[in-house]
């Protein structure tokens, strides 16, 4: 066989059965790479030259390391995969010895990942899984041998209400000491008490007993404006979950129960990673419907509440409270549906269904000039958002 042949004199038979097995396996049929080499029974020298008899490495004690890490962490899952790393020199051998012989076989760190997986699914009655895995054993062979394991976040899908005013959505650090704590926030780090984030996450985290929250909302609601109707969608991720069963029927009721009359959780489930990027992304038929109390500076025109049933194409400059965190530039966006109800001389309920972006607050008030048109406009009085609260967010 004139590949084999070829590989012997390359390597001056320097060559482990893995190594061989590897290099012959489009060509030797066999259940491994060491079958393959076994079924030549030549008499190999013991030093590789290509991969420096790492394989030996793969041994009980790497496997006893793996197990204690794995019973060190007490962590739950049922899939994982395994990753490696090695000395780049031996890779770099290996490259050019695949390139040399023009073969199209696996790289090395392919069969190492792939050994010691097999062995670990069959100690452990666990699954590797390359699409969707709970854990990654990651295995350092350079020198003395070390494991360490990454657990893969869980994200769980859901809705929420705001029924206070003044919790912001996410964790606000301290304006002051930016998170590290101070008089000003009574060395707490935070800007408010608690938000619709932590008031589900410290919750979960104790569940799955994780180590961090991040919380992804489909757009977010002002510190000061209700979220009612079906809620806001979210998606809540934990990180380094040392638990990933749990029983999310159970904990919203709990979480419920406890948040009574500040927030509520609904139609918690788990999800995929992607959900959290597809909920911020608004497809052409998204939309929300929000309830605003208008204050006009002087009485009003009633007549005229009519005429704001017109307004549609609204070009609206970055506002200016939000400047800071957002790029200066004009948006377009769309009123779908407007009605108003007169109070008093100097109120009126404006109820608005919109394109999600567009902000009401600015819409009413004009924002100095930035967004056109605007309610106060086409009053022909000063006015202003006393109050908001978000109706409806769509989930398409």
């Amino acid at each position: 066989m004139q590949l084999l042949e070829e590989i012997l004199e390359k390597t001056d038979g320097k060559i482990c059965k893995h190594c061989l097995g590897r290099m012959l396996s489009k060509t030797i049929d066999g259940e491994d790479n060491v079958s393959r080499a076994e079924s030549l029974n030549l008499d190999l020298k013991d030093e590789c030259v290509i991969c420096g008899n790492i394989f030996d490495k793969i041994d009980d004690e790497l496997f006893d390391k793996i197990h204690n890490k794995l019973d060190f962490l007490k962590v739950e899952f049922d899939s994982f995969i395994v990753g490696s790393r090695i000395d780049k020199e031996i890779k770099q051998r290996d490259d050019v010895f695949i390139k040399e012989l023009n073969l199209d076989v696996e790289p090395i760190k392919k069969e190492i990942n792939r050994i010691i997986g097999k062995r670990l699914e069959q100690e452990l009655s666990k699954e590797v899984n390359f699409e969707k895995q709970d854990i990654i054993v990651n295995v350092n062979l350079i020198k003395n041998p070390k494991v360490r394991v990454q657990i893969n976040p869980i994200f769980i899908e859901g809705k929420y209400n705001k029924f206070i005013r003044g919790i912001p959505q996410t964790k606000w650090p301290c304006r002051k000491c930016k998170g590290r704590g101070c008089e000003d926030c009574n060395f707490t780090g935070k800007q408010y008490p608690c938000s619709v984030e932590e008031l589900i996450s410290e919750h979960i985290l104790k569940a799955t007993n994780g180590y961090e929250a991040k919380f992804h909302g489909a757009g977010r609601e002002d510190i000061d404006v209700l979220m009612l109707g079906s809620g806001r969608p979210f998606v809540l991720e934990i990180k380094e979950p040392k638990i990933r069963k749990i029983d999310l029927d159970k904990l919203e009721k709990e979480i419920n129960e406890i948040n009574k009359g500040k927030t509520q959780y609904h139609d918690l489930k788990f999800t995929y990673r992607n959900r959290k990027a597809e909920i911020k992304v608004s497809s052409p038929d998204a939309y929300k419907v929000y309830k605003a109390l208008v204050e006009c500076e002087e009485p009003y025109d009633k007549d005229k509440l009519a005429i704001l049933s017109d307004l549609h194409e609204i070009h609206q400059q970055t506002p200016i409270r939000v400047s800071h965190r957002r790029a200066d530039k004009v948006r377009i966006k769309h009123v779908l549906n407007l009605s108003c109800e007169a109070i008093d001389d100097t109120h009126f309920e404006m109820t608005i269904k919109t394109e999600g972006g567009l902000y009401i607050k600015e819409l009413i008030s004009g924002d100095e000039g930035r967004s056109q048109p605007n309610v106060a406009d086409k009053l022909g009085v000063k006015a202003f958002c006393k109050q908001l609260d978000v109706i409806e967010v769509s989930d398409k």
